[in-house]
């Protein structure tokens, strides 16, 4: 079953619930992650208040490890963070988990144990620069890890050209990124472009090399925008648009009620 499209009449919104400093990170402050639990609690019920068809609980911190791997004390404490999620909304309403920077193992862990649905990866196929290092997609390892979990049920989103990812060395069209992601086993690719013109020639390429392939939007939707973006996605990840106070403050209801409306009229 396809999480992304599937049975619906309307475009997929997953909002992000962006999770500060976990315990065993370099600045996690003690005492903290308590109301962190009860911060993405309540994005989370604003969320489903207002119409979304999911989450994002994504880690933000100052510095991240560039391997597939995390700190077990960070590991357990996303657990409990998503699992306290999982709690309140039903089950239909689609909870992924994304342990930055590319912690994939780690991630679908996390989503198997606690009833998440799917994860979202800054890199699954090839390597891609970032501000710690060379962040390099290793899917042999995430897909035997899936499998020997039997947790095959957990959807794989793959960044393939975002904020987060931008194809490292020989050139490479979005396209290709976007077959190779599905041939290892990507149930959805993720994009996002600051100039219009060149987010849709990327989309182009991805319809024309996988035209079963659902397409997400990440970032940069807003209400100003949304007419032009979302026809031509299958769904976007929200998050700055219907923020309380911007990036990294939680999820204000009304504004994510009055952004999913929006966005069922033109979508």
């Amino acid at each position: 079953m396809d999480l992304f499209t599937e049975g619906r009449s309307h475009k997929t919104l997953i909002g992000m619930i962006h999770a500060g400093p976990l315990p065993g990170t370099p600045f996690h402050k003690e005492g903290s992650f308590g109301r962190t639990v009860e911060d993405a609690v309540a994005s989370a019920t604003a969320l489903y208040d207002a119409g979304a068809d999911g989450c994002l609980i994504q880690t933000v911190d100052r510095v991240y490890p560039v391997v597939d791997e995390a700190d077990p004390a960070r590991i357990a404490a996303m657990g409990i963070l998503a699992q306290a999620v999982r709690r309140v909304v039903p089950w239909e309403f689609r909870i992924g988990i994304q342990i930055m920077r590319n912690a994939n193992c780690a991630a679908i862990g996390v989503a198997h144990v606690a009833g998440c649905d799917f994860i979202r990866a800054t890199a699954l196929v090839g390597t891609t620069m970032s501000p710690h290092g060379l962040v390099r997609g290793e899917p042999d390892r995430v897909m035997r890890y899936r499998a020997a979990l039997r947790a095959e049920r957990i959807a794989v989103v793959a960044d393939i050209a975002t904020m987060h990812f931008s194809w490292f060395g020989e050139k490479k069209g979005v396209g290709d990124i976007a077959r190779a992601a599905q041939l290892v086993g990507a149930s959805a690719v993720a994009v996002s472009h600051d100039r219009h013109d060149q987010l849709a020639e990327n989309i182009e390429q991805v319809r024309e090399a996988v035209p079963d392939m659902p397409i997400l939007l990440a970032g940069g939707c807003n209400l100003s925008n949304l007419g032009r973006l979302m026809p031509i996605v299958d769904g976007a990840f929200v998050g700055t648009a219907i923020e309380r106070d911007g990036w990294g403050t939680g999820i204000d209801r009304d504004k994510a009620a009055a952004f999913v409306e929006a966005a069922r009229r033109t979508g």
